[in-house]
């Protein structure tokens, strides 16, 4: 009224808004500051710390906080690492490692400078038609039969045109085919070569450096073809560690679908039915891959899957020899959506209760289930002959199938061992390890490790077979997690002999990756060895690796026989390695009701991932004894 009396304009101090909170939450966020302010912060370390125990005994939910860190790369940039990607797991499994976390994900090979793109490139000198032909048919079966971005029929014609004259470089769809037919050569060589020792980079790494040259603008018309090569360009990139470049790449693939409606079922009279089964092939390879980096780096995924409305691959005889090749891509992408919803449903930053939550695994697990019911007999696994031939295409299709049901349960996993771990340390330990828990959260835990010990099953024997693939992403992906679930359940529950011996064969088959060549999968191997007797040493107090009652495990010695070489020593002196048989216990049958108490306080711990650097991350500038 005065303002108006006088003829000003009013002017509204600006107040601050006051927020009224109990005095015990006053007392402990001042507290908290005053440790940040005389505490600094080394560059990479985490943004927010493990929760504690309140006076009263409740455990704070931390789920839905917490949730992601910024990270520091070489170049100086922050980097966002979200709640599924596994650079998280070393700072929450180990706490004394977060200060020293660091951006640094060692790629397969660091030339930066042979990556770049030159305006009139020169090609490498490419193989003999023939081996051309057996690289496409190695490549096939590792890769294309599960990821599709070119079909058989269409790559005799291209390789042909490609090695009857040089490629117009002024002209997109030539440089796209020619793109198209070096990435080929590039993973054929990959798949071919399962030992390298050269220094140049991983086999095939000159023709897809040669692919990158020829890649056009992503300013320019998009269409089926580029699709696929921005695909296999990304897959690439994921197979070199350039994980933040295998993310973009597999995000323009996707959107550029969309533009061309991939996405979509379509009732034009102008496209025959190949065409149109190659458009959905398409978009369920780009689709697939989408999912699992994305999920596996801990990124949100590209598309829902509300927004798409395309049927599944099927068999078309004009286009396939074998009928079974579809529906490997065709249920291959049913796992990888359900890989989605669980990056979506468990993983993703969002207020969920624990009630929420149970729901949630129940309904990805019961997916999980009618997956397996469903699966044509001609693509299943026969567990029970593994030392004969094995089928690649299975062998890939079930390590995919069992990392979702791990990937599920890495969360209440990761909270049942930092318990354990808390309990063993200070002597309050139970016996057994489900003492204290719900039925569903013993199930779940439980089917995370048995996911664990049959993976490492198939791809042990594949590997005795030559079908692990040395420098497959994929592969190493696999070895790695079912490793680290087993060494996290080894390190924290009473002595399990299966369990132990599943955790060594899963380390040897790291271990002869590693000594193939694979330098990347060489120190996720040596740190994941690291992270076990580190751990084992915050439970016990001790340099020697022990069970929980305080015995040394078998094949150690007291004599200071390190941890790398008690695991050669093991697989010398173990008894045999058990059959199938003891490894088929996956139990999916959920108690409809349950303690909300539990999930609630489980609730707060989706911070963990299958991204594979994280190890690393953790112990880059650490020496653990």
């Amino acid at each position: 009224m005065t303002c108006k009396t006088v003829g000003a304009e009013c002017v509204y101090p600006d107040q601050p808004k006051r927020i009224f909170v109990s005095e015990k939450e006053w007392k402990d966020l001042r507290a908290r500051a005053e440790a940040a302010d005389s505490t600094p912060t080394p560059s990479g370390s985490m943004l927010h710390p493990l929760p504690t125990d309140d006076a009263d005994g409740n455990e704070d939910a931390w789920w839905w906080q917490n949730r992601e860190i910024l990270i520091l790369s070489r170049s100086g940039e922050h980097q966002y690492v979200g709640s599924s990607a596994s650079t998280y797991m070393a700072t929450q499994i180990n706490p004394a490692s977060r200060g020293n976390v660091a951006f640094d994900v060692s790629p397969l090979h660091h030339a930066n400078l042979a990556l770049r793109r030159e305006h009139n490139p020169l090609l490498p000198p490419l193989p003999p038609f023939d081996t051309a032909k057996r690289w496409y048919a190695a490549q096939f079966v590792n890769v294309g039969s599960i990821i599709s971005f070119i079909q058989p029929k269409y790559f005799d014609e291209r390789l042909a045109e490609v090695y009857s004259r040089s490629p117009d470089t002024s002209s997109r769809e030539d440089c796209l085919l020619y793109c198209q037919v070096l990435l080929i050569l590039a993973f054929g060589q990959m798949y071919s070569i399962n030992e390298w020792a050269g220094d140049e980079g991983p086999p095939g790494f000159k023709y897809f450096q040669a692919a990158l040259k020829l890649l056009p603008d992503i300013h320019e018309d998009g269409s089926v073809l580029f699709v696929e090569v921005l695909g296999l360009t990304a897959y690439f990139m994921q197979i070199l560690n350039r994980r933040d470049a295998a993310f973009l790449y597999i995000g323009l693939a996707v959107r550029m679908a969309v533009s061309l409606g991939l996405h979509q079922e379509v009732t034009s009279s102008d496209m025959n039915a190949i065409e149109l089964e190659h458009r959905r092939r398409v978009w369920w390879s780009a689709y697939s891959m989408d999912r699992i980096l994305c999920v596996k780096s801990g990124n949100p995924i590209s598309i829902h899957d509300e927004d798409i409305d395309l049927a599944w691959p099927s068999p078309l005889p004009e286009l396939d020899l074998d009928s079974a090749q579809p529906k490997v891509l065709s249920h291959y992408s049913q796992l990888s959506k359900v890989l989605g919803k669980i990056g979506q449903d468990i993983y993703r930053k969002r207020h969920k209760s624990g009630t929420t939550l149970l729901t949630s695994v129940q309904s990805i697990m019961h997916d999980l289930e009618m997956w397996l019911k469903d699966l044509p007999p001609e693509l299943k696994l026969d567990f029970t002959s593994l030392h004969h031939k094995i089928p690649r295409t299975a062998v890939s299709i079930f390590l995919h199938y069992y990392q979702c049901i791990n990937m599920t349960g890495r969360p209440l996993l990761l909270r049942v061992c930092q318990k354990r771990l808390e309990d063993l340390a200070a002597g309050t330990a139970s016996a057994t390890w489900q003492e204290g828990l719900s039925s569903n959260i013993v199930h779940i835990v439980s089917n995370s490790i048995a996911a664990a010990r049959t993976a490492t099953t198939v791809m042990d024997a594949a590997a005795k077979q030559n079908q692990l693939a040395t420098y497959g992403f994929m592969d190493g992906e696999h070895a790695f997690s079912a490793a680290l679930v087993l060494v996290m359940a080894n390190v924290a529950f009473p002595h399990n002999e299966r369990d132990n011996t599943s955790m060594v064969q899963a380390l040897s088959v790291l271990k002869g990756m590693a000594e193939k060549g694979n330098e990347y999968i060489r120190a996720r191997h040596a740190l994941l060895l690291s992270l076990r007797s580190a751990l084992s040493c915050q439970a016990n107090g001790r340099s020697t690796p022990v069970t929980s009652q305080g015995r040394p495990r078998k094949g150690y010695a007291s004599s200071g026989m390190g941890f790398e070489d008690s695991v050669s020593f093991a697989l010398e002196s173990e008894t045999p390695r058990p059959t199938f048989q003891q490894f088929q216990d996956l139990s999916f049958n959920f108690t409809v009701e349950d303690n909300d108490a539990f999930w609630d306080e489980f609730s707060g711990d989706a911070q963990i991932g299958m991204d594979s650097e994280w190890i690393e991350s953790a112990f880059q500038h650490e020496d653990v004894a």
